[in-house]
């Protein structure tokens, strides 16, 4: 568990170097200066709430992964919130791929997920086995807690009311926010 300033977790180790040599493309120059001022944040010891917004395709998705990479080196775990099923899964599946091989795990809850496989996640996020997980609804449920929540990015933010995104935000302290929209 890393240590927390007074009002967020605090990113000390900016390896977003690391995660570009992982990626098969280049990233653009506006995923780059968005990732960076982010992470700039992430540093900062005030928790970070940014809004990126893009035309589907932009490549929102590669600023995410590449904070919640920073943020799983940094010894915190990171949300991300979708309103759909399938958005869901597309999302895991591009992280993963993503972030294959660097020691940073990756799960998926959704409402589909089977109740076996929702346990051993939940046990996962709550012991720290878990990194990155990737949600619905389902992640706001009373029972996924974690252990060191550090980030949470919700993606579509308008399909989600204030309460419920508060309600991913209040299982870290003070966790640092992204909110993706179109």
């Amino acid at each position: 568990k890393r240590s927390r300033g007074k009002t967020g977790s605090v990113i000390e180790n900016n390896c977003f170097d690391d995660f570009k040599s992982l990626l098969p493309f280049e990233l653009t120059n506006a995923q780059i200066r968005v990732t960076e001022e982010c992470i700039a944040d992430m540093k900062s010891g005030r928790p970070m709430n940014r809004l990126v917004q893009g035309d589907v395709g932009s490549g929102k998705t590669a600023v995410c992964a590449a904070l919640c990479f920073v943020a799983a080196k940094n010894g915190f775990q990171s949300a991300l919130m979708a309103p759909t099923e399938i958005l869901a899964e597309q999302h895991f599946k591009t992280l993963s791929s993503f972030i294959e091989n660097t020691g940073v795990r990756c799960g998926l809850i959704t409402g589909s997920t089977t109740k076996k496989q929702k346990t051993i996640i939940k046990e996962a996020l709550k012991n720290g086995d878990i990194d990155v997980v990737v949600g619905t609804h389902a992640l706001i449920s009373d029972d996924v807690e974690f252990l060191n929540l550090g980030l949470v990015i919700t993606d579509e933010q308008h399909r989600f009311g204030v309460a419920q995104r508060g309600k991913l935000s209040s299982k870290g302290e003070n966790p640092h926010t992204l909110v993706m929209s179109a």
